[in-house]
């Protein structure tokens, strides 16, 4: 009989105990999506396993089993990837947290898991944060299917560079109004300064979304536009209940 066994590159995303020696691990693989399986014995001091199971190291692990929980057989870690330390593995957890919330099981998404592996392979560099994030942010929306349209307005008129847009659950980007455009600039010399809706909440321009898709960003202002962007698409794909490790980024940024 087949016993359906598989082997892919993966990350290790989350693991909790599962009775007296082993985990239960959810795994990103490139090739199968997550994947959860149950690592016998790998909480024993001497188990193979509990050296090669860490997080955001890449590893080869092979599984069998044809049921939701399968068995994992093995996993070699493949290195070359240094970990994130202090802010930058909180923002490693914030990726394993997303796709976890995001992403169902055993639905593959090959670029997805490259884009996961260059972000974090950019926060142990040391790159922006912001920008990493946003990048992975907005790739895993459109792996997942709900990014809304850069291109194209509510209207389907193509997105103005020099317009402003609010975002509508449902219907993507509704051009602001003109009253709405003129009130609150950034303070002078700001690098947003001119952009519309620069200083507008719940506000994007038109060149905020073009920088969007191509994952730069020219000024603060429109870092800091995306940022609320994101958090908005998020929150409402997660039904508004709260990422734990953003609100632990929050509290650490009040300290």
């Amino acid at each position: 009989m087949a016993t359906n066994r598989a082997s892919a590159p993966a990350f290790l995303l989350h693991s909790t105990p599962y009775r007296e020696t082993s985990l239960v691990v959810d795994l990103f693989t490139r090739d199968y999506g997550r994947i959860a399986a149950v690592a016998k014995g790998a909480k024993r001091p001497r188990s193979a396993l509990r050296a090669v199971l860490l997080q955001f190291q890449p590893l080869q692990a092979t599984w069998s089993g044809r049921n939701e929980l399968r068995t994992l057989i093995g996993a070699e870690w493949t290195g070359g990837l240094p970990a994130p330390q202090g802010d930058a593995l909180l923002c490693a957890f914030y990726l394993n947290e997303l796709l976890i919330r995001l992403l169902p099981r055993e639905d593959a998404h090959p670029l997805l898991y490259d884009a996961y592996e260059q972000a974090l392979r950019e926060l142990a560099a040391g790159a922006a944060f912001d920008e990493t994030l946003r990048r992975f942010e907005w790739q895993l929306l459109r792996e997942a299917g709900y990014a809304p349209d850069l291109e194209h307005d509510a209207e389907n008129r193509p997105i103005d560079e020099h317009g402003a847009y609010r975002w509508r659950p449902g219907s993507g980007f509704v051009a602001a109004e003109p009253a709405e455009i003129g009130a609150g600039q950034p303070g002078a010399g700001h690098p947003g300064a001119g952009q519309p809706g620069a200083g507008q909440p719940g506000m994007v321009s038109g060149t905020t979304l073009r920088e969007l898709a191509e994952g730069r960003f020219a000024s603060v202002a429109g870092r800091q536009q995306a940022k609320y962007l994101m958090r908005a698409i998020l929150a409402h794909h997660l039904d508004g209940a709260p990422l734990n490790t953003r609100q632990i980024l929050i509290d650490l940024q009040k300290l």
